[in-house]
C-alpha cells in the first residue's frame, strides 16, 4: 500500500513563500517520478508540477515558472515543493502524487494541502 503525506501548507501573504513535502511510503520512492497538482475553488485541479525519477527532470506548468521549484531526497523517501513570490491566484487545494516507470497516469496521490495567498 502506498502512501502519500503533504505538509507545510498555510496563510501567507503576496510575495511571500511556502516550502510543501510530500513523504512517500510502502514502496520504492526512487522508482516513482513525482508530480505536484492544486485544485482551486470552483475550478478543475491542475497541474503544478513533476520531478522525474531516473534523471531528475523537472517540468513545470506556465503559470508557476520561474517561482515554484520541485526536488526530491529520495533518501528522506520526500518530494518538495518550493513555492516563491506567491500570487492571490495560487490558493488552492495542494496535491502531490506518484506515477510508477512506464505508467502513463498518477495512480496514487495524498491528501492535500490548503495553501492560502492573501493579505
Amino acid at each position: 500500500q502506498v502512501q502519500l503525506v503533504e505538509s507545510g501548507g498555510g496563510l501567507v501573504q503576496p510575495g511571500g513563500s511556502l516550502r510543501l513535502s510530500c513523504v512517500v511510503s510502502g514502496r520504492t520512492f526512487s522508482s516513482y517520478t513525482m508530480g505536484w497538482f492544486r485544485q482551486a475553488p470552483g475550478k478543475e485541479r491542475e497541474f503544478v508540477a513533476r520531478i522525474t525519477w531516473n534523471n531528475y527532470s523537472t517540468y513545470y506548468a506556465d503559470g508557476v515558472k520561474g517561482r515554484f521549484t520541485v526536488t526530491r531526497d529520495n533518501a528522506k523517501n520526500t518530494a518538495y515543493l518550493q513555492m516563491d513570490a506567491l500570487k492571490p491566484e495560487d490558493t488552492a487545494i495542494y496535491y502531490c502524487a506518484a506515477r510508477e516507470i512506464a505508467a502513463s497516469t498518477f495512480a496514487y496521490w495524498g491528501q492535500g494541502t490548503q495553501v492560502t495567498v492573501s493579505s
